[in-house]
């Protein structure tokens, strides 16, 4: 399989929908296919979710979604047991989150408890009703939005479910002419319809597990490990990138390399994303947010300090 022309179909029909947002785009379809979940955090109406929509129809994929309010409860997600009177015997009733893509639209207007749901499913592909576990579909991936915690009724998701998301991104205001061009295209209404799918389930769980056989040397191996322990010991740190943070980021290297044409990873694709994937896990401390320090700015420092240098393998898969 192709995975470069794979994801270059993916974002082409996704561009008929969305306008200037390239690198959002490659960056979703990345952790696609790495196996992993998207926060996508900003401001209401500049998009969310209309790209992962957009994004969703392209896979191809079987899709759910779910409207987050704080009256939701637990099993609103994922099911739960009904007595059916005429058989005498419990039902199992399936939540939203048995799919393939689950678009958890406005996840912090949820209260903590009903967010917890989602924990078990993100990190083991399984949920728990009544003592009983039930597999999810392969591929399960979680695509989820948020508005900004400063935004009315809305709850801070827990460290614990953000260390759960490969990566978190922004999009951003669109560019004037960008908004020109949106108008121009999309008109009265967002023409859905247009995109096609260019993959499917089966194909998805192919190309992970060809990415998974992507080529990652010892010292790239030992970079992304010098770049998670130093922010686990960087002193306006209160929280560092945990070792799921270390082995999404290792996953996320192999798509992007894959993604690229080649068949091994190289340093610059860790450092291009240690931002999307280590940024959003990192918790400063209350003194360094005082002084007006940001995750974003620690991360910086961290990567300015860390150095990589390819090994003589990696030089010789680039020969």
């Amino acid at each position: 399989m192709d995975i470069c022309k794979l994801s270059q179909d993916i974002q082409a029909e996704t561009e008929k929908i969305i306008v200037g947002k390239s690198d959002r785009i490659r960056l979703i379809i990345m952790a696609v296919l790495a196996n992993g979940h998207v926060l996508l955090d900003d401001l209401p109406g500049v998009g969310k979710t209309t790209l992962v929509k957009s994004i969703s129809l392209a896979l191809g994929c079987r899709s759910g979604r779910i409207q987050f309010v704080p009256d939701m409860l637990p099993s609103d997600i994922i099911g739960m047991q009904i007595f059916n009177q005429k058989t005498g015997d419990f039902e199992m009733r399936q939540g939203p989150i048995m799919t393939n893509l689950l678009l958890a639209d406005e996840i912090n207007r949820a209260i903590p408890r009903t967010q917890s749901a989602l924990l078990e499913a993100m990190e083991e592909r399984q949920i728990s009703i009544d003592g009983q576990r039930f597999s999810l579909p392969s591929p399960f991936l979680v695509l989820a939005t948020q508005n900004p915690v400063e935004s009315e009724s809305t709850f801070r998701l827990p460290a614990a479910q953000m260390d759960r998301f490969l990566i978190r991104i922004s999009m951003g205001y669109p560019q004037p002419e960008e908004e020109r061009q949106m108008l121009r295209s999309l008109g009265d209404e967002i023409p859905f319809d247009t995109v096609r799918a260019v993959t499917n389930d089966a194909e998805l769980v192919e190309a992970q597990r060809q990415i998974a056989g992507i080529y990652l040397s010892d010292s790239v191996a030992d970079y992304i490990v010098a770049l998670a322990d130093r922010t686990r010991s960087h002193p306006q740190l209160m929280m560092g990138a945990s070792p799921r943070a270390t082995r999404g980021l290792y996953r996320a290297a192999k798509a992007w390399a894959a993604m690229e044409g080649r068949d091994y990873v190289t340093p610059d694709d860790v450092k291009f994303l240690a931002h999307p994937v280590l940024e959003h896990r990192l918790i400063l401390k209350s003194s360094a947010r005082f002084s007006g320090k940001t995750s974003s700015k620690v991360l910086e420092e961290v990567l300015a300090q860390t150095e990589a240098s390819p090994s003589l393998d990696t030089l010789d898969h680039e020969g």
